[in-house]
C-alpha cells in the first residue's frame, strides 16, 4: 500500500450529526408542498448535492416545480436548516472525532474536509475544529455530487498529494464509491452491513488511532 500522508474527513456523520437536521428542513419543504418523506429516504441523501438532493425528492413526491421555485424552496431549506445548526457546540463533535484528528494532525499528517455541504465552514466555527484543517472542500468549492471523486480529488490536490497518498472518512455509501472513483482507500464511519465496500469500518472514532486503521487496511 502507498504511504498516506494525507486524511480527508467527510463532515456530516463522520465529524459532526447533522443529518438530522438536514431531514427535518427537507421534511419541512416537502410537508409545504403537500407530500412526505421518510428517514430511510433520507439515508438517499447523503453526501449528494443540495440541487441533486431537491431533485430527488420532487421524484418522490411527484412534484414539478420551476426553476424560480426550485431556487426558492432551496434557500428556504438552508434557511431552516442554519436555525438547527446555529446550537452546534464543541459537545456536539461525534465521539473520537476531534481527539482523532489533532492526534493524526501532531504525527505530520495533513488533514482536509471534502464535503458536499456548502455551510461546513460556520459548522466547524461552531465545533471550533477549522484550524486543524490545511483544506477546506465543500460544496461552494466542488458542485459535482459524489460518487463522483471531485470533491477528493480536489482535497488531495488543495494538500499537495497524489490521491493514493490519501485516506478518505466517510458514512455514506456515495462517498466510499466516491473516494474509491478516485482511486483512494476508504475507512467508513457507521455500520459494516451497509458501508460494506469500504476498506474497514469503525461505528465511530473513539479510541482509534491512525496507526491501528493503516495497520489493519495494510492486511491483504
Amino acid at each position: 500500500m502507498a504511504e498516506i500522508k494525507g486524511l480527508l474527513f467527510d463532515l456530516d456523520g463522520v465529524i459532526v450529526d447533522t443529518a438530522k437536521y438536514h431531514f427535518l428542513a427537507w421534511r419541512k419543504m416537502a410537508n409545504d408542498l403537500g407530500f412526505d418523506f421518510n428517514e430511510e429516504q433520507n439515508e438517499q441523501l447523503k453526501g449528494i448535492s443540495r440541487i441533486e438532493s431537491i431533485a430527488r425528492i420532487m421524484k418522490w413526491g411527484n412534484v414539478t416545480l420551476t426553476p424560480v421555485e426550485v431556487e426558492k424552496y432551496m434557500k428556504l431549506k438552508n434557511d431552516w436548516y442554519l436555525e438547527h445548526i446555529e446550537t452546534l457546540t464543541p459537545k456536539d463533535v461525534l465521539p473520537g472525532a476531534d481527539t482523532f484528528i489533532k492526534n493524526s494532525k501532531k504525527l505530520g499528517y495533513k488533514i482536509a474536509l471534502g464535503s458536499a455541504s456548502k455551510n461546513a465552514k460556520p459548522i466547524l466555527d461552531k465545533l471550533e475544529l477549522t484550524p486543524l484543517f490545511d483544506a477546506l472542500i465543500d460544496g461552494n468549492v466542488v458542485t459535482a455530487s459524489k460518487p463522483d471523486p471531485a470533491v477528493f480529488l480536489n482535497g488531495a490536490k488543495a494538500l499537495g498529494l497524489l490521491p493514493i497518498n490519501c485516506l478518505v472518512f466517510e458514512d455514506a455509501i456515495a462517498g466510499i464509491e466516491a473516494a474509491h472513483n478516485g482511486g483512494m482507500k476508504a475507512v467508513g464511519i457507521g455500520q459494516t452491513d451497509v458501508l460494506e465496500n469500504a476498506n474497514i469500518v469503525y461505528e465511530n472514532l473513539h479510541g482509534i488511532s491512525i496507526s491501528d486503521i493503516l495497520e489493519k487496511i495494510s492486511q491483504p
